[in-house]
């Protein structure tokens, strides 16, 4: 099967299958578990162990570091195994789901963060994919508000351990589902907006309404904002669903949310499927109605790979510009 991988390069490098990119569910509030944030086992990523989110590509192992800002990384859902639907939320502690997420989601999305900054991942009970889809809305509320106070918790104590320090919000697919409530809770009408210097919702819908003192983000030279898109092909219908007509899209080769053409000269490098090694110029991007549209990206065993949404690189199909806009955006916020 080795000659098939170039055709889920993108695929099996991130934690999740692509769902159908819904809006926030509306929460109810439901009890949560009380995991305890102090033991360090319950983080994904930590400054205080070595993780996947510490990986560094070699092309990029001789840039200069640094740590004066602090991200808050929320992870997609990796329960995805459709034979256990039944069980609504992963296990905090299942040793299976967490190597997944670790070696996906954390070593391909968050360590683009780890020029920068601190990067915290918690673990939580991921609500399982096919809550998304479930019939029982009022169920899948509950999964979903299970592992929302999991992350609110883990947050709470973040800012016990940190007073102060500046802070990032990343997230992707289910990470942002969360992500998104979170800011709306702590950063919306808090002081703590003060202390935001970016918030990268991507990989879900984010109407760019959503708060009433977090904009999106018009360029690269703004901080306090948020940017957020969902990849396909170019030529891909938008999303069908009436709620995503208002969804902020932002390219992330010009961090612009206009829609003119982004040239793949533009664009820095992707990390895909060999972690340790940058791809330069692999697609286009522009900006079409609700999502934003990409040529199919150049990669060694690229022609073998046919698929429209590309929800699953989200981040590492544009891994170097990421990591020059979280740069450029910190040093912006100490000025």
């Amino acid at each position: 099967m080795k000659h098939l991988l170039p055709s889920i390069i993108i695929v099996s490098i991130i934690s999740c299958s692509a769902p159908k990119q819904q809006q926030l569910i509306k929460y109810s509030s439901i009890p949560g578990g009380v995991p305890d944030y102090a033991n360090l086992d319950l983080w994904a990523a930590h400054p205080d162990k070595w993780d996947p989110s510490d990986s560094i590509p070699k092309p990029l192992r001789n840039t200069w570091h640094d740590t004066t800002v602090d991200v808050f990384f929320l992870h997609p859902t990796t329960f995805t195994d459709p034979a256990r639907t039944n069980e609504f939320n992963a296990p905090i502690d299942d040793d299976s789901i967490n190597r997944k997420t670790d070696y996906s989601s954390i070593m391909y999305q968050a360590s683009v963060f780890n020029a920068d900054t601190r990067v915290f991942a918690p673990r939580y009970r991921q609500a399982h994919l096919g809550m998304y889809y479930y019939k029982d809305t009022a169920r899948a509320l509950q999964a979903f508000d299970t592992a929302y106070s999991d992350i609110r918790r883990a947050f709470m104590y973040y800012l016990s351990q940190n007073p102060g320090r500046p802070i990032i919000i990343a997230s992707h697919s289910q990470g942002t589902t969360h992500a998104i409530r979170l800011l709306k809770e702590f950063f919306d009408t808090t002081s703590l907006k003060n202390r935001l210097v970016v918030a990268y919702l991507i990989g879900i819908p984010v109407d760019k309404n959503q708060y009433d003192n977090i904009p999106l983000c018009k360029d690269s030279l703004q901080t306090g904002c948020f940017v957020s898109w969902r990849t396909f092909r170019r030529g891909t219908p938008g999303s069908g669903y009436k709620s995503d007509s208002n969804a902020a899209v932002v390219n992330p080769l010009t961090w612009k949310a206009d829609t003119l053409y982004a040239s793949k000269k533009l664009h820095k490098g992707a990390v895909l499927y060999k972690f340790n090694k940058t791809v330069k110029h692999p697609n286009d991007a522009q900006v079409h109605k609700n999502i934003l549209w990409i040529s199919r990206p150049k990669f060694f065993g690229g022609f073998l790979y046919k698929a429209k949404n590309y929800h699953a690189g989200d981040y590492n199909l544009f891994y170097l510009n990421v990591r020059e806009d979280i740069r450029r955006r910190i040093r912006l916020f100490w000025k």
